[in-house]
């Protein structure tokens, strides 16, 4: 296959896996070898095993760095920080993409960016939505709630009111009080139920 059929057969997507090369009556030794041909020559980037972006200036879109996260990493979703900046719920600019996983933690350092794992027990694995986060591409994010709890959970001393002022939350008007304090019951953790009543406190105090 030449680079050219390849960028037709993406038709625009700036990220594909090997396997879609692999149909048909193709011999999977050439099909690996070209593409170690193509990373070589700068035309595509191999994110990990069977995963790869168009290299610049060949991609007609840049990928989002949501779904490159999704993507490295089956069983994960974007949480933390990186989930309450999309959300507009803190001021910061988050460079490194966080994802939370019931696999191994650890940091992806890549061309595309730096994407983090954090591990967490499958008991809470729970309070993401695929999301359309950009037009027709489906990103599994964490609700609101459940990344400022996922953060809570993760971090030491984090139910304690100065960690919670420093995140200086903002639009605190969609966050759901509510369902957090669903989500904190869901836990069970005496940890969590303690920031409940701080971030209350906060919220309240504007």
């Amino acid at each position: 296959m030449k680079f050219e059929e390849l960028l037709r057969l993406l038709n625009g997507e700036p990220l594909f896996k090997s396997s879609l090369l692999f149909a048909g009556d193709v011999s999977v030794t050439s099909v690996r070898r070209q593409l170690s041909r193509w990373v070589s020559k700068g035309k595509i980037i191999q994110l990990k095993r069977g995963l790869y972006a168009v290299a610049r200036p060949y991609r007609a879109k840049e990928p989002h760095p949501f779904l490159i996260a999704n993507m490295l990493k089956k069983a994960s979703y974007i949480s933390l920080q990186s989930a309450l900046e999309y959300y507009g719920m803190i001021p910061e600019y988050v460079p490194t993409v966080t994802s939370i996983t019931t696999g191994r933690p650890g940091v992806i350092e890549s061309m595309l960016g730096r994407f983090q794992y954090k591990h967490i027990k499958k008991d809470l694995f729970w309070g993401y939505n695929k999301t359309e986060v950009i037009k027709d591409t489906n990103i599994f994010i964490a609700e609101p709630e459940k990344a400022l709890l996922d953060l809570i959970y993760l971090y030491p001393n984090a139910e304690k009111k100065d960690f919670l002022k420093e995140l200086r939350l903002q639009n605190t008007e969609n966050f759901d009080i509510e369902k957090f304090t669903d989500f904190t019951k869901k836990s069970g953790m005496q940890k969590l139920q303690k920031a409940l009543e701080v971030i209350i406190k906060i919220i309240e105090e504007g």
